[in-house]
C-alpha cells in the first residue's frame, strides 16, 4: 500500500539553489510530487529538466514561481538565502494560510559567515512566524545539512534537529526528514530554533578550519 503521507505535494521555494536542488531529487525519489519555486519560472522548468535526468524521468516534478508553487502544494519549503528571506515570505504569504511552512533560512551575514548573526526576532524561522502571523505553523529543519550530497544517493553522516510551532507539525517534518533518507528529532519549539540556525555558522567555521566541506552533528545516547 503507498503511504498516504506521499500523497502530499511539496513546494521546494528557491528550489533552483543547492540546498533546495538537493531536497526536490530526494523528495522526488521518494515518490512526492514536488513543485520548484523561484522567482523566475525558467529557472525552475530548468533545475525541474536537471532532477528529472537524474531520476531518469521517474518522478512527479515541475517548475514554476513561487507564488504558485506555494499555492499548489500541501507543504512547503524554504530555502532561499537569507537577504531574501523577508521579500519570498510577504510574496507567498497568502498561500500559505493553514499550511506548514518548513524553514531551512539560515541568517548568515557575509563576510562573517561562520559567526552567528541572529536577527531580532531570535531566529530566521522565529522571523518567518512573525511575519506570517500568529495562526502560521512554522517549523525550521534541516540547517545543518551539506548540500554537497544530498544531489546523489550518499548516506548522509548528519541527523536533522526539527524544532516547530507544535507536536503535530514537527511530526509532519520528520516525516519528510525521514523520506530524504535522514534521521531527524524532534527538538522542541520554534524559539529552540535560534541555537540550530546559529550551530550553522559554527559548523562553517569547522570546515574552513580543518579543510572540510561538510560537517555535521551526531545525536548520541539516545535510542
Amino acid at each position: 500500500m503507498t503511504d498516504p503521507s506521499i500523497l502530499l505535494t511539496i513546494a521546494v521555494l528557491g528550489g533552483t539553489g543547492k540546498e533546495g536542488k538537493g531536497l526536490v531529487y530526494r523528495w522526488a525519489k521518494a515518490g512526492y510530487h514536488v513543485h520548484i519555486g523561484s522567482r523566475e519560472a525558467a529557472k525552475a522548468l530548468s533545475a525541474t529538466t536537471e532532477i528529472m535526468g537524474l531520476l531518469e524521468g521517474e518522478a512527479f516534478v515541475d517548475g514554476m514561481t513561487n507564488l504558485e508553487a506555494a499555492q499548489q502544494a500541501d507543504i512547503v519549503v524554504l530555502t532561499v538565502p537569507y537577504a531574501a528571506h523577508r521579500s519570498t515570505l510577504e510574496s507567498v504569504k497568502d498561500a500559505l494560510k493553514g499550511k506548514i511552512l518548513i524553514d531551512v533560512t539560515v541568517p548568515l551575514v557575509p563576510p562573517k559567515v561562520a559567526t552567528a548573526q541572529m536577527p531580532s526576532a531570535g531566529s530566521a524561522a522565529q522571523e518567518a512566524k512573525q511575519i506570517l502571523g500568529a495562526e502560521a505553523q512554522v517549523c525550521a529543519a534541516f540547517q545543518n545539512i551539506s548540500y554537497e550530497h544530498l544531489l546523489d544517493d550518499s548516506e548522509i553522516e548528519c541527523d536533522v534537529l526539527v524544532t516547530g510551532t507544535s507536536k503535530e507539525a514537527r511530526a509532519d517534518a520528520l516525516k519528510l526528514v525521514e523520506a530524504a533518507g535522514l534521521t531527524g528529532w524532534d527538538a522542541g519549539p520554534l524559539e529552540n530554533s535560534v541555537v540550530v540556525e546559529g550551530l550553522t555558522s559554527v559548523l562553517i567555521g569547522i570546515n574552513k578550519k580543518y579543510g572540510s566541506t561538510h560537517a555535521g552533528i551526531r545525536i548520541t545516547g539516545v535510542k
